[in-house]
């Protein structure tokens, strides 16, 4: 399987350097999505050896993760493997998701193994939006927030004309459309790992937005 990475980030300077330098001792083929970094994102990934592609501004985690899938699936890659550039993904852990990938369409870490390594709040939140999208989905999934999944180019041009969401609500519309439409879906194990990295997830403004697409999703069970 010819597999790419794709790493979405968002001034992450302090971190995007050793990430890439890591993920790239396992896969060679990697690209960083930068969406409209106003610090040296840019300049850190390049250093580090990464291709580099930027927003001229900031549109949203989504639609970073939907532009570089589609450029890295015109380039006749099999798969995408997904994660953060805030450190919080083991790289280490990269071959197991390709492993999976030979057996499913979707491959997504679950951290919810790990309870005592993440914050309640965030466990619980977890939790409830990841029975949502099992529900909306109709495929059981243990950790709809995690940004570490595995897409088979194939079954990513199935589903990317549905997905209408553009910011961190965008990765559990992938897995409800994923599931939708029949797609395999499988889970690997990962570690959570938690520094000093600040989130960029804003706690009312993306509840909302989880809101607003489950409820449409909900309207809209085709």
């Amino acid at each position: 399987m010819k597999v790419a990475i794709l790493i979405p980030a968002y001034n992450e300077a302090a971190y995007i350097g050793d990430v890439v330098a890591q993920c790239r001792e396992r896969v060679p083929e990697l690209l960083v999505f930068d969406d409209g970094s106003t610090d040296a994102t840019v300049a850190v990934a390049r250093a580090a050896g990464a291709e580099v592609v930027a927003h001229a501004r900031n549109l949203g985690k989504g639609q970073t993760l939907f532009d570089g899938l589609n450029l890295l699936a015109e380039r006749g890659y099999d798969a995408v493997l997904c994660l953060d550039a805030d450190g919080q993904h083991a790289p280490a852990e990269i071959p197991l998701f390709i492993r999976a990938g030979d057996d499913a369409d979707f491959v997504i870490g679950n951290r919810m193994q790990e309870r005592q390594t993440m914050p309640l709040v965030r466990w619980w939140t977890n939790v409830v939006t990841s029975r949502v999208i099992s529900w909306l989905g109709k495929c059981r999934v243990h950790d709809s927030q995690v940004g570490y999944r595995l897409v088979r180019c194939a079954a990513w041009r199935k589903i990317r004309d549905k997905i209408i969401s553009r910011n961190f609500e965008f990765e559990g519309e992938m897995l409800v459309m994923a599931g939708r439409a029949g797609l395999r879906v499988a889970e690997v194990s990962v570690r959570t790992i938690y520094g000093t990295e600040t989130s960029q997830i804003n706690p009312l403004l993306d509840t909302w937005r989880f809101i607003k697409m489950a409820w449409r999703l909900l309207k809209n069970r085709d």
